[in-house]
């Protein structure tokens, strides 16, 4: 998956920049990677070379996320740039800091108190918790992208 996010997120710079547009194309792949994500999270018994196509058209969808750098530095004056490429950055570290922690707590949560070789055992169903929460935090990036402006691949001025 890491190898196939840093590839997918190599093309979307580009891609944007010949269509002269970034949010479009940050939506699109926040909504692919929701859509699949949803998938993989919900649907029980998915065959394994199914969840693993899946997972990697994830990690494609998601390689969107690497327009965050632009669509940022573009939407303030250039003397800001630096500072926004940091606020940018620190919301890409966010996640993983407060995801990694509320899927464990929402894993403890709904766990049944099953124990196999001395390790918690977690049904289907507290994963789907778990890892729904990620689809949570995708729905707070559609909220809060709906109240940016298109850049059309320039500064502001």
């Amino acid at each position: 998956m890491l190898v196939a996010f840093s590839v997918a997120s190599m093309a979307y710079g580009p891609l944007s920049e010949h269509l002269g547009r970034r949010k479009p194309i940050y939506l699109g792949g926040l909504v692919a990677t929701m859509a699949l994500w949803a998938i993989v999270v919900f649907v029980p018994g998915l065959p394994p070379a199914l969840v693993v196509a899946l997972l990697l058209a994830v990690a494609i969808a998601a390689g969107a996320f690497i327009l965050t750098f632009a669509f940022a530095r573009e939407s303030v004056p250039a003397r800001l740039a630096g500072s926004v490429s940091g606020v940018a950055n620190m919301g890409v570290m966010l996640g993983g800091m407060f995801m990694q922690p509320l899927v464990g707590l929402m894993l403890d949560w709904r766990w049944d108190g099953r124990i196999a070789d001395g390790v918690r055992v977690h049904d289907f169903a507290a994963y789907q918790w778990g890892f729904a929460l990620m689809l949570a935090w995708g729905a707070l990036s559609l909220v809060l992208l709906a109240f940016t402006r298109e850049t059309y691949c320039k500064p502001v001025s």
